[in-house]
């Protein structure tokens, strides 16, 4: 269960559902947060560079990810370690729906800056999907995340992706409050 954190995290609660993913060893969890702005508001900050940066340091302060968004595309989503070298995942997008869903594939896992294709961890990955849906009604939009997770990081995760959306939601709300200023 997540922490006790703020209101807008326990509103990006996990799911007890108990799903389970096609991908051995994971499971599946979904998380949901409603976000008083547009959807192309909330996609925007999801996805532009600068403000991935921000609401992913909840998984690693210096997160980012490297490629593009677009069908087909590899993309890798990177973090530094405590010796600068680099670590995360990768995949290839698999489906693209501008302001309402993306699916990614992962591929592997980079561990100290090299592809990892061929360990127990990155051969468990391998077929894992995350995805992200957008619904818009009246203005405010629900985002929900499915993500297969390998059972040993599930824990982890039910707490991380709730503080990521929420600070997800901090951003895409205050884009809103900014542009109604202008």
């Amino acid at each position: 269960m997540p922490s006790a954190a703020a209101p807008e995290a326990r509103e990006a609660s996990l799911e007890a559902r108990g799903a389970r993913s096609y991908t051995r060893g994971m499971e599946t969890q979904h998380f949901s947060i409603r976000v008083n702005a547009p959807a192309d508001v909330v996609w925007k900050t999801m996805f532009d560079d600068s403000t991935y940066r921000q609401w992913t340091s909840a998984f690693n302060p210096n997160s980012y990810f490297e490629g593009d968004w677009l069908p087909g595309s590899e993309i890798r989503f990177l973090g530094t370690n405590n010796d600068g070298t680099m670590s995360g995942m990768y995949g290839v997008i698999t489906r693209h729906r501008p302001y309402k869903f993306v699916q990614i594939e992962y591929q592997g896992q980079i561990v100290n800056d090299v592809d990892d294709t061929t360990s127990r961890e990155a051969r468990q990955l391998i077929g894992a999907r995350e995805s992200y849906s957008f619904s818009e009604t009246d203005g405010a939009t629900t985002i929900t995340i499915d993500v297969d997770t390998a059972d040993t990081y599930a824990e982890l995760f039910g707490e991380l992706w709730p503080q990521g959306l929420a600070q997800l939601k901090d951003l895409a709300e205050a884009a809103v409050r900014d542009s109604d200023a202008s």
